[in-house]
């Protein structure tokens, strides 16, 4: 293979990195040769930044395919064991004797324990390998998953979701690493990213049909056993496809440069938030250690920021995250944009599958099919994303991705009959949610993947992961607590009992789901400020600097 082999024809000489060549089997590793970035600012950043920043290129276009598959799998995988599990909680429950303020815990073991270890695990990937972090993390989730289905009560069954989030945590931020030192800058990172990047909410489009259809014809333990399989597949794939990497020479030192003391602390510290969070809306805020638990978290979070800081001006052990690459306005907007995303699009699924399901009253099947349309048009989408990114300013993009999903949350809010047919306003909602998601969201890891060294690519897909699952687990708790208050005042009776009354056909429980779509609405709007602003300038994320 002469020069890099990149969507069928090599790079011009011109844009070729520095390289170092080593050779293993059919397949060709270059590794660049770092060069150090003496202007951490400005709008051209990404562009310099990154026309050294290749690593590992496949000799063979298939075999680049498979690479990217696998690695989508795991970002697939992820929402689809979230969102299978929502469809089948009161199932699952009345199987298990769960009572249904504690069901919610299905589905919250798995995102807690996802959204605490990715850091730490995004770390771990860059030191010790991401293609052994990825295959034992795949491994870890197809063993847990397997083994749910036989738990008897529900303790057991919420600590084997909580393990199979660590999993999940091990291989989600490890795949955009690969992906992130594998291409160069181009139209083949693109494609890489904008499928990689359509995983997750194709996960949950999927996730919904999974759930619906094994909820009504089969018993729902074949929804474990199935994302089982798939969890296996993709640590088989992941064994055979990901190529190893190249050995370094200071790599045994670099095994020694874990920073376990800020591990442990981010770790703590998002476990508690996200605990509280989540834990909010079931014993309520007024409860004393709720706030308590957040205040500790936010200190803790800003002991980790100090520590950082100081372990990267000192030198010696290198820090788990740099803090100064949030010097870069974009870098930093574009954590905020990631968390304001995640929770307008998530609230967007939950209050929308609330509507459907409780108060219009659809079956778990009935529901699903009106999310088919989001599965459709992503994949198109994903298609017009990979040619788009290099051709427009990713400040359009942006923009065009929170707007969107702004407007799919209006429609569920604004007050149409609730008879009104489906395709008159459920129909175009679907359409444009996924116009955002898989517009907004590979921009973003791109831009990530971008901004970051070679060496912290797995750092940078747990960090642009933490900060939504973040997004998230905030954005679903106050949109919670807005629908339940709301309902509650015009019922006229207490929260608790708003939590335990009718909601089907409830005018005062659709008023509730509206207000909680207005407020996800605000999510979108204020995301688009943030991205018009911040972002503004000339910036492509996929183009290659010639």
């Amino acid at each position: 293979m002469t020069g890099m082999e990149i969507d069928g024809g090599p790079l011009p000489p011109s844009s070729r990195p520095e390289t170092a060549d080593s050779e293993k089997g059919n397949e060709t590793i270059l590794e660049p040769v770092e060069v150090a970035n003496p202007n951490q600012d400005g709008d051209n950043e990404l562009q310099r930044t990154t026309t050294n920043a290749s690593s590992v290129v496949l000799a063979s276009k298939a075999r680049t395919i498979s690479l990217v598959i696998t690695l989508t799998g795991a970002a697939f995988l992820n929402t689809l064991s979230v969102q299978a599990a929502v469809i089948v909680l009161p199932t699952i429950g009345d199987d298990l004797g769960i009572p249904a303020a504690r069901q919610q815990w299905i589905v919250s073991a798995y995102s807690l324990t996802f959204g605490c270890f990715l850091l730490l695990w995004g770390r771990l990937a860059d030191v010790y390998g991401k293609r052994l972090i990825f295959i034992w993390g795949s491994a870890w989730v197809a063993a847990c998953t397997i083994a749910i289905p036989f738990c008897p009560d529900e303790i057991s069954f919420d600590v084997l979701r909580g393990l199979q989030g660590l999993g999940a945590a091990a291989n989600v931020p490890t795949a955009i690493g690969i992906l992130g030192v594998t291409f160069p800058p181009g139209k083949a990172k693109n494609y890489a990213f904008s499928f990689y990047s359509a995983g997750a909410p194709m996960g949950s489009v999927f996730g919904n049909i999974l759930g619906g259809v094994v909820g009504q014809y089969a018993s729902w333990k074949w929804i474990f056993w199935i994302l089982a399989i798939i969890a296996a597949v993709v640590t088989a794939s992941g064994y055979f496809i990901i190529p190893q990497p190249p050995v370094h020479a200071h790599a045994s030192a670099l095994k020694g440069a874990v920073d376990w003391f800020g591990g442990t602390v981010i770790t703590v510290a998002l476990l508690m938030l996200l605990f509280a969070l989540t834990e909010g809306n079931v014993v309520g805020w007024r409860t004393a250690w709720v706030p308590v638990l957040i205040v500790v978290s936010v200190l803790l979070v800003g002991v980790f920021a100090f520590w950082q800081h100081f372990l990267e001006k000192k030198g010696g052990r290198p820090p788990l995250m740099k803090v100064s690459v949030f010097k870069s306005v974009k870098v930093s907007a574009a954590m905020v944009a990631m968390a304001l995303f995640f929770a307008s699009f998530n609230n967007y699924l939950v209050f929308a599958t609330y509507f459907f399901q409780e108060y219009q009253g659809q079956t778990a099947i009935e529901t699903t099919l009106r999310f088919i349309p989001t599965g459709v048009v992503g994949c198109m989408t994903v298609i017009v994303t990979s040619q788009i990114l290099a051709r427009v300013r990713v400040h359009y993009i942006l923009m065009f991705g929170m707007l969107v999903i702004s407007i799919s949350n209006l429609l569920f809010a604004i007050p149409i009959p609730s008879t009104t047919t489906y395709w008159a306003f459920g129909f175009p909602a679907m359409v444009l949610s996924v116009f955002g998601a898989d517009t907004l969201y590979p921009s973003l890891t791109l831009f990530t993947a971008h901004s970051l060294p070679r060496s912290d690519q797995a750092l940078g897909g747990a960090l642009i992961n933490a900060v939504g699952q973040i997004g998230r687990a905030i954005g679903l708790a106050i949109g919670t607590a807005i629908q339940v208050a709301v309902q509650a005042s015009a019922e006229g009776t207490s929260v608790q009992d708003a939590q335990a009354g009718e909601s089907r056909g409830n005018p005062a429980y659709l008023k509730g789901v509206r207000a909680a779509e207005w407020l996800n609405f605000a999510f979108g709007i204020t995301g688009f400020v943030v991205v018009a602003f911040f972002f503004r300038g000339p910036l492509k994320v996929g183009a290659h600097k010639k």
